[in-house]
């Protein structure tokens, strides 16, 4: 096997042929998903040309698999700045510019200094611009209100924002995975 075999990574489906996560996109090295061929754990749904070897036999390197069990995914995901932004769309949540994760803060819709918790329903994604203007200001005092009322997001929703946002990479075989409920061309 070449060096080169480090980037032939794997995307990972649950038992019903949908990504695992789709932000992060859900990938397997190849060592781990030969490890999970070879434990009979998932189901090989399409190949790369490329190939490992051993003594007794070789085996093509698997692009697309699917677990043989279904993994619940959890119904409330973990309270993250990476979700909160996910949530947001990485957007600013008052002048609705869209930014790189290292451009955005979260902000306090009730600031902490005049009783606001750090919970979904009162953090919002914010460029540095926002954030500082409105300071510690309420909403109403500034005439800065958030786009979307801040809620508690269940995991559906932060995989379907996820799927706005592609990796830099995308092998051809995964595609009819990742976008089986796109509308096809005519």
């Amino acid at each position: 096997m070449s060096s080169g075999s480090m980037h032939y990574p794997s995307l990972v489906l649950n038992a019903d042929f949908r990504p695992l996560s789709y932000f992060p996109l859900s990938l397997w090295s190849w060592q781990d998903t030969i490890r999970a061929v070879c434990l009979d754990r998932v189901s090989v749904l399409n190949e790369y040309e490329a190939e490992v070897r051993s003594p007794s036999c070789r085996m093509k390197l698997p692009s697309v698999i699917a677990l043989k069990e279904y993994v619940p995914t959890a119904r409330r995901p973990a309270f993250t700045r990476f979700n909160v932004f996910l949530r947001d769309n990485f957007s600013c949540q008052y002048c609705h510019e869209q930014l790189p994760t290292h451009d955005l803060t979260f902000d306090h819709v009730i600031p902490r200094s005049r009783g606001g918790k750090t919970t979904w329903e009162n953090v919002v994604a914010a460029c540095s611009s926002c954030n500082l203007l409105k300071a510690s200001h309420m909403p109403h005092e500034i005439k800065m209100f958030p786009r979307r009322r801040p809620v508690q997001p269940n995991t559906r929703l932060l995989q379907e924002n996820g799927r706005a946002f592609p990796p830099n990479y995308l092998h051809e075989s995964w595609r009819d995975y990742l976008y089986w409920d796109v509308e096809l061309e005519s």
